[in-house]
């Protein structure tokens, strides 16, 4: 967080999953704006701080090392060239993943280029969480409710965050989306909670009603 420029945003939001590592504590005492999640999940997590959120624009950004700060420059500039979202890709020209292992790198590229498959995209990355867009595709592309989360979740025993189902409906709508490149190092600190079993059959099943729904 040190690295980012706060100049550069109207508003930072440290939203809190109930950790007790000193999170809260220390992102308070630098000034940052904290809110801690009632819900589980990122997803809940997003719902919930939504409308606290001023701006007309959003950026997604993880803080465990994952999300290269010098990047927030560039992807500024290109949504002021008036994109509806831009993503900032792991896999375009030369960006590469340090965290990636032969199963996430294999299911970025599948469920990526099923996405585009299903729904005309241009995705090198649908999944990253290191993105901006309009405010208004959250609630204009239904991530205010629970719609296409339910059932899965509760069939698959998981939670799971918006970006994969975003980039969907994005593609669907054929919003004004692109990419630019932006390596992900290794995680500085955190466990990785991926559960392929679990999410993978929940994106499918995404997928597959999303493909088939007015």
């Amino acid at each position: 967080m040190p690295r980012v420029d706060r100049a550069l945003f109207d508003q930072i939001i440290v939203v809190d999953g109930g950790s007790t590592d000193g999170t809260i504590e220390w992102s308070k005492q630098q000034g940052y704006e904290v809110y801690v999640q009632k819900e589980r999940g990122l997803r809940k997590a997003y719902q919930e701080v939504m409308p606290l959120v001023h701006g007309d624009i959003i950026i997604t950004f993880s803080p465990d090392g994952n999300s290269v700060p010098e990047e927030l420059p560039s992807l500024i500039a290109k949504l002021k060239e008036g994109y509806d979202m831009v993503i900032v890709s792991r896999y375009l020209a030369d960006a590469k993943s340090e965290d990636d292992s032969i199963v996430t790198a294999f299911g970025n590229w599948f469920f990526t280029t099923l996405t585009n498959l299903a729904f005309g995209g241009h995705y090198t990355d649908a999944f990253v969480i290191y993105r901006g867009y309009r405010k208004r595709l959250f609630y204009d592309l239904g991530f205010d409710t629970d719609r296409g989360f339910t059932l899965p979740e509760r069939l698959f025993f998981t939670n799971v965050s918006i970006e994969p189902l975003l980039s969907m409906r994005a593609a669907k709508r054929k919003l004004k989306i692109t990419e630019i490149p932006g390596d992900e190092p290794a995680r500085i600190a955190g466990v990785r909670k991926l559960q392929i079993i679990r999410w993978g059959l929940t994106f499918l099943w995404q997928t597959i009603v999303e493909r088939f729904s007015p």
